[in-house]
């Protein structure tokens, strides 16, 4: 025989056995094979879009495509006026939200007589004071108002307050982290920052499923600024959308050419993203390869098994294929060629499903996860990496049954002897 002929002759028997095969083995099979693509694609997927939905959430309604924030060493950004006005220089800038943060209280029903010993009715936050329609053109603040109304420019004595600063809207019961009672819109509640008082009315609750966002108390920045004794126009942080198909990178450097670095830091929305975000990146994405790596572990043993009884049926068949001079390696071949039809209608099913249905679904309706709308992360080299590696799996798990049977003796197998 030539070296071409078993490949032949192995194809040509695999073609066979996969057609008088029973089409419930055949299915059952390829859906296996289906289940554990979508495990070892989906399960990562899912765990990372999770933690991609938190840097999504934190990119488009706090940070933007660009911050740049105070240096460490000083309260607030100085030159702020200078800097903004290098900013509206940039043609690739589409818009800019400058605020001034400050640390500061609220309290609700401060009217009531306490002993000295009980806490009230009070919790710690940042006081931010904007622009509206200029941080609504950047993070899109007037669509996360779950109740009540955006503020206006002339909103004096008006705030927006975030849901995590409400009991209503929070569902965590401890007393470390502290939130209001009994306030919703149209409350009064009083504002206490850089030792000003001042008592204002709760306009609109936001919900954005950002801490930096949800924790805050939102005043017009021309309200805020005598508050807190900056007369200076100084800012504390100021958020950076870009056109369409700017690079944050480029932009960041191009800044800080302009000398910038020297009143501020200027980070992109990823240099700006905490810590936390980035350890779970990498904790989640391990999680899913654990639990994907499982999967394949149990298809890789599914698939060893269909095929090691298969061929322990067929074994006489086997053994009269060999006496007639189809050598073993053929018949091993055809136990590999059919491990690779399953791998691949199996794979191409799984490709499918997750590029034409889930991938796009969740795109369309994310996982309402409390802290992110958690899509799936897939990508095409993350994909084939994955088929890959099911697809070695199952080449293995269909020769070493095949490889066990064809190995005994001939005669043996033809007469049914063990």
């Amino acid at each position: 025989m030539s070296n071409l002929n078993p490949v032949r002759v192995g194809f040509f028997l695999a073609g066979r056995q996969v057609r008088r095969a029973s089409k419930w083995t055949n299915l059952l099979i390829i859906i296996v094979m289906a289940l554990t693509f979508l495990n070892l694609v989906v399960v990562s997927g899912i765990l990372v879009g999770l933690i991609e939905g938190v840097v999504k959430t934190i990119r488009t309604r706090y940070t933007s495509d660009i911050l740049i924030s105070n240096k460490l060493e000083n309260n607030f950004i100085e030159r702020t006026p200078f800097i903004l006005s290098v900013l509206d220089d940039i043609p690739e800038i589409a818009a800019i939200s400058a605020r001034s943060v400050e640390g500061g209280t609220v309290e609700a029903d401060y009217k009531i007589i306490r002993r000295a010993s009980e806490i009230g009715n009070r919790a710690g936050t940042s006081i931010a004071g904007i622009d509206p329609e200029r941080e609504d053109a950047v993070t899109g603040l007037s669509q996360l108002v779950i109740a009540g109304e955006y503020l206006t420019p002339t909103d004096y004595d008006q705030v927006l307050v975030g849901a995590l600063l409400l009991k209503k809207y929070l569902n965590v019961d401890s007393q470390s982290f502290q939130a209001l009672d009994n306030v919703d819109v149209g409350s009064t509640i009083r504002v206490t920052v850089d030792g000003s008082v001042r008592e204002v009315r709760v306009k609109g609750i936001i919900k954005s499923k950002a801490d930096e966002i949800d924790r805050r108390v939102f005043f017009i920045t021309n309200q805020l600024r005598p508050m807190i004794g900056r007369e200076d126009y100084n800012a504390d942080e100021i958020a950076i959308k870009l056109k369409p198909g700017a690079d944050p990178v480029a932009i960041r450097d191009l800044i800080i050419a302009q000398g910038i670095d020297r009143y501020a830091r200027v980070q992109t929305y990823e240099d700006a993203e905490p810590k936390f975000v980035k350890d779970m990146k990498q904790t989640f994405g391990l999680l899913g390869n654990i639990i994907s790596s499982i999967g394949l572990v149990v298809a890789s043993i599914t698939i060893f098994i269909v095929i090691f009884i298969n061929a322990i049926t067929r074994r006489k068949y086997i053994g009269i294929l060999k006496g007639i001079g189809v050598s073993g390696r053929t018949i091993e071949i055809s136990y590999i060629f059919q491990a690779i039809f399953y791998a691949l209608v199996g794979t191409a099913i799984g490709i499918i499903i997750v590029y034409a249905g889930l991938k796009p679904y969740l795109l369309a309706h994310p996982i309402n996860f409390p802290f992110s709308d958690g899509i799936l992360v897939v990508t095409p080299l993350g994909t084939f990496v994955r088929a890959l590696i099911l697809f070695i799996a199952t080449l293995i798990s269909g020769y070493i049954p095949a490889r066990l049977v064809v190995s005994g003796n001939t005669l043996d197998a033809i007469l049914g002897r063990n």
